[in-house]
């Protein structure tokens, strides 16, 4: 039987990213990209990555994220690097983490992995204002996995929200009986 409230366990790089962004001022509406500081993820800062929202683009990757996937990832769509099949799942999981403000961890595989990564996306603002990219960090379960290189594509076996929703959720208005909102 489980206790009343279970509570979802990562690795503890997964969660380091998890409670950095929680941290973050204005976490709940969204923080903004500048008070995010990569390099205080210390040795995980190989594995994180940047991702525009407007068409999945990668900003950056880290050395082992690129190792991993066997070359220069810049400006590259992040959604070709899954499998055909999951890429809705992981389309999905970048809309929730902005309509959510709150992370949310992807559990994937490869067939040349020997365990699953846990991928962690977090939304961040621009200078401007806009919440316009992700921040996230790949983080291998099996130790046998830091060793890895070009694995091919990903496939999404679970998606999960972290924490609590941020944002009210949408809601339709209408003006003398016309839908505006």
């Amino acid at each position: 039987m489980l206790p009343a409230k279970a509570e979802a366990m990562f690795h503890s790089g997964t969660q380091q990213l998890i409670d950095a962004w929680t941290a973050l001022p204005d976490a709940r509406r969204i923080p903004a990209r500048a008070d995010f500081e990569p390099l205080r993820m210390g040795t995980l800062v190989p594995q994180l990555f940047a991702v525009d929202r407007q068409g999945a683009r990668l900003r950056l990757a880290g050395g082992w994220i690129e190792r991993l996937h066997g070359g220069s990832l810049g400006g590259v769509d992040w959604l070709t690097l899954w499998r055909e099949d999951s890429r809705p799942m992981v389309a999905a999981a970048i809309v929730q983490t902005f309509r959510e403000a709150r992370p949310v961890v992807l559990a994937a595989d490869s067939e040349r992995l020997d365990g699953i990564l846990e991928i962690v996306i977090a939304p961040l603002r621009s200078a401007s204002d806009v919440a316009d990219r992700l921040i996230g960090l790949y983080q291998p379960i099996s130790a046998a996995d830091r060793s890895a290189d070009s694995v091919g594509l990903l496939g999404a076996r679970l998606s999960i929200g972290v924490g609590a929703v941020s944002r009210p959720p949408l809601s339709l208005a209408a003006i003398d009986g016309r839908r505006i909102a």
